[in-house]
């Protein structure tokens, strides 16, 4: 019995000490690589804005609603939401992550366990995350950039990709009461969530296939932020 206990003591100190690593190197990589920039070097011209937008811990990439390349409000329609005016909206901000933290996690006190397991090790699905806005205002944790037409059109393919479609070829909205507030709505998407592959670093990927300063690899939003100081 004693040297079952010394063994099992042996394992669960090798076990700690694994994680704990782990976590060290995880935190490690992620600060290292996401302050190496790439991309955002080639001349462009000034065509459109586009934002990027943080609330402390997820990347939203936000985009004109519509303008002579796309009308965004075609698949991701104002009726999905509970808006009542839509004559002001001006922009449409869009986040990808795991759908479990989305429409079961309003609060961190919501939190649970086993979203949060299946979320980390991408055992999950995933959903897109669409916020109508009439206004935005640049500060630290909202930022503009210009990019090309051509840019943009990579940025669409990019964005319209990430979404799942019906056999009709439509995004494919998700029913449900776990709504922000009353401009935003939940569509189906590509793709497994997981510490390796967050909401930063969907966007991050967004920002780099169209060509603008992003991080060779984040999980974490302050190193997409810090290339637009």
């Amino acid at each position: 019995m004693l040297k079952f206990l010394k063994r099992l003591f042996k394992f669960l100190g090798y076990f700690i000490l694994s994680f704990i690593a782990f976590v060290l190197l995880y935190l490690l990589s992620a600060y290292c690589l996401s302050r190496i920039a790439v991309g955002g070097k080639e001349p462009h011209s000034n065509d459109v804005a586009i934002y990027i937008k943080t609330n402390g811990v997820h990347t939203d990439l936000v985009v004109p609603v519509k303008n002579e390349q796309i009308d965004w409000t075609k698949e991701i329609k104002f009726t999905n939401t509970h808006l009542a005016d839509t004559s002001k909206i001006k922009w449409l901000a869009m986040g990808w992550g795991d759908k479990g933290f989305y429409l079961q996690t309003p609060t961190w006190a919501d939190l649970k366990f086993s979203v949060a397991f299946k979320a980390a090790f991408g055992l999950s699905t995933t959903a897109i995350h669409a916020t109508y806005y009439d206004t935005l205002i640049q500060n630290a944790a909202c930022k503009k950039i210009m990019i090309s037409n051509d840019q943009y059109t990579k940025l669409i393919s990019y964005i319209t990709n990430s979404f799942q479609h019906d056999t009709a070829g439509h995004v494919m909205n998700i029913i449900t009461n776990a709504n922000y507030g009353k401009a935003d709505a939940f569509y189906e998407a590509k793709g497994s969530y997981s510490m390796f592959h967050t909401c930063n670093t969907w966007a991050n990927n967004g920002l780099k296939k169209s060509g603008q300063r992003s991080c060779l690899w984040t999980p974490f939003d302050t190193g997409i932020f810090l290339k637009y100081k």
